[in-house]
C-alpha cells in the first residue's frame, strides 16, 4: 500500500459554540479511504455535541481546497467490493453531513477537484475566495461523478452540474460557481472570507439550534433516499474503476 494512502487527517477544534473540522493531505488535500473515514466520524460526532450550534468546514494550507480521490488508493483498488468500499467513504461523508443537525458553513480558499466539489455542495451555505475554481475531473479518469453528482445537482442544477462534468478537464472559475449558486460569495482575500465566516458562524452561535435543526431538514427534505442512492452509485465506480480503459487514464494523469 502507497504510503499517500496513510497520510492526513482530520482535526476538530471548538471555541464559543463553533466547530472547525478541518482535513489536510499533503498531496492537495487529497481524500484517501482514512481521511473519507474521519471526517464522516467527525461530522456525526461533532454534530451530536449539544455544546456545538454550528461547524466550519475547511481544509488545510493556502492553495487548493480539495484536490478530490487519491490517486494512489484508485490504482491499488482490486476488486468491485474494493471499490465500492473506497466511494462509499464518499457517500458517507455527504450523508454525514446531510444528516448532521448543525448548519456546516463551507470555507474554499482555493481549488476543489471532483470530491473536493461534492463536499463544497454538501455544506449549508459556502464561502470562497477568487483562487477557489472547480472542475468535476472523474470522467477524465475514465469514471464520473457519480457518488457526489446527486449533491452537486442539488446545489447547482441539473445544467450546471452536466456542464462540469461533461467538460471534465476544464476549470469553472469561482464567479461561474457564484452565479450557479454553489457558493454564496466569492473573496478577494482569504482575510476577508475568514472574516465574513467568523461574523455569520457567531450570529448562528447564538441562534435557536432547535429552530437550525428544523430548518436544515426542510433544506434537506427529499434526500431521505441519499442513504441507497450514493452506496448504489458507489458500486458504478467501484466497477469502473477496474477497467482497463480507466486504469490507463489514472496512470497518465498521476505522470502529469
Amino acid at each position: 500500500m502507497s504510503n499517500a494512502i496513510d497520510q492526513g487527517g482530520v482535526t476538530v477544534s471548538i471555541k464559543d459554540a463553533v466547530a472547525s473540522i478541518e482535513f489536510h493531505h499533503p498531496l492537495s488535500n487529497s481524500l484517501p479511504g482514512k481521511v473519507l473515514a474521519q471526517l464522516a466520524n467527525e461530522i456525526t460526532t461533532t454534530g451530536q455535541r449539544t455544546d456545538v450550534h454550528v461547524i466550519i468546514l475547511r481544509s488545510a494550507g493556502d492553495r487548493v481546497f480539495c484536490g478530490g480521490a487519491s490517486f494512489d488508493e484508485l490504482m491499488s483498488i482490486k476488486d468491485l467490493e474494493e471499490g465500492k468500499k473506497f466511494f462509499s467513504g464518499f457517500a458517507n461523508v455527504i450523508n454525514a453531513m446531510r444528516q448532521c443537525p448543525k448548519f456546516i458553513i463551507g470555507r474554499v480558499q482555493g481549488k476543489a477537484v471532483g470530491g473536493g466539489v461534492g463536499l463544497a455542495s454538501a455544506v449549508d451555505y459556502c464561502f470562497a475566495t477568487k483562487f477557489a475554481a472547480v472542475k468535476l475531473s472523474e470522467l477524465a479518469v475514465g469514471i464520473g461523478p457519480f457518488v457526489v453528482g446527486p449533491a452537486v445537482e442539488r446545489k447547482v442544477g441539473v445544467s450546471a452540474m452536466s456542464a462540469m462534468a461533461i467538460n471534465a478537464t476544464a476549470f469553472f472559475d469561482a464567479a461561474w460557481a457564484k452565479q450557479k449558486g454553489l457558493y454564496t460569495d466569492v473573496f478577494e482575500t482569504a482575510e476577508e472570507m475568514d472574516q465574513a465566516i467568523e461574523e455569520l458562524a457567531q450570529k448562528l452561535a447564538k441562534s435557536n439550534p432547535e429552530a437550525m435543526k428544523e430548518l436544515k431538514q426542510i433544506f434537506w427534505e427529499g434526500t431521505n433516499h441519499w442513504d441507497k442512492l450514493l452506496i448504489d452509485r458507489a458500486a458504478i465506480s467501484g466497477t469502473l474503476v477496474l477497467s482497463d480503459f480507466t486504469r490507463t487514464a489514472i496512470a497518465s494523469f498521476k505522470k502529469k
